[in-house]
């Protein structure tokens, strides 16, 4: 194993979730199963396997090992990789790699994919992403993993195996596709976005931020700037049914130490159980 840069590392589920957050340094996180990670602020080398990454915005500790991540699949002959990120970041993107490619005199393929708020693309048979907008000082998205599967209409229920056979082959749809929200993925925002997309509450593993905790820190200027404060946690715990909540991005003013004593001092009892504070 190269160790190149850190990650935690928690399994929920069935699901593996990998990464690390902190504010102004880096962001990044994979779920190995779905073969899918967030963010690009840096690249373990572990991670180089995972085949579809979705940036949430364009701030450098988010996306500044995007050409890197790239150029280590070309150079391991693995096939270019799907990049899904904000539409508004797609042509500056593209520049540049092309600067990239032209320092580094080597090619850097992959698929960028612009997405804005409420689209949808498919990840597997049994997957789909959907996007939510979020609130941050520059054009930002969040993302979340449904599982779909279909399942036979209750009004075909009681019916035999013969039955709805005979209904398929007269091609009547006795099927419908049921969606599980599994993993929410915010990046930066601040706490309106939940609000906006309550679905977030509702999916089994939530990443998000919570980038300040002290009193004094004003809240009404972190949510100008697109951030969350302990307190929103505290202020929202009943929405929370969330199995496994995943809080990173900490401000670097903060020593670790420092975070978990307030963190477990402020969150009510209920919430921090199934919360997992990264830092």
């Amino acid at each position: 194993m190269v160790d190149n840069a850190p990650y935690l590392s928690w399994k929920h589920g069935g699901l593996t979730i990998e990464g690390y957050s902190r504010a102004a340094v880096q962001s990044y996180f994979r779920i190995p199963e779905l073969k899918i990670g967030f963010d690009l602020g840096a690249h373990p080398w572990d991670f180089m396997g995972t085949p579809s990454w979705c940036v949430t915005h364009a701030h450098l500790d988010h996306i500044a090992a995007l050409a890197v991540y790239v150029a280590r699949r070309r150079m391991m002959k693995m096939s270019p990789p799907d990049i899904y990120l904000p539409n508004e970041a797609v042509e500056d993107v593209k520049k540049l790699l092309w600067v990239f490619q032209r320092l580094d005199r080597g090619r850097l393929p992959c698929n960028l994919h612009g997405l804005d708020a409420n689209q949808e693309f498919p990840l597997s048979r049994e997957h789909v992403v959907t996007t939510f907008a979020t609130s941050h000082t520059i054009p930002s998205l969040g993302f979340l993993v449904w599982g779909r599967k279909n399942k036979l209409k209750e009004e075909y229920q009681p019916l035999s195996g013969d039955q709805i056979r005979d209904l398929r082959l007269s091609g009547t749809a006795v099927t419908q596709e049921v969606r599980t929200p599994l993993v929410a993925y915010t990046g930066d925002t601040s706490p309106a976005a939940l609000d906006a997309f309550p679905t977030v509450y509702e999916a089994q593993i939530l990443i998000t931020e919570m980038s300040f905790i002290r009193s004094r820190h004003r809240r009404e200027k972190i949510h100008k700037y697109g951030h969350m404060h302990l307190d929103d946690f505290v202020e929202r715990e009943r929405l929370f049914k969330n199995e496994l909540i995943i809080v990173g991005h900490q401000s670097t003013r903060y020593h670790s130490e420092e975070v978990r004593r307030v963190t477990e001092k402020k969150i009510p009892p209920s919430l921090l159980a199934k919360m997992k504070i990264w830092i």
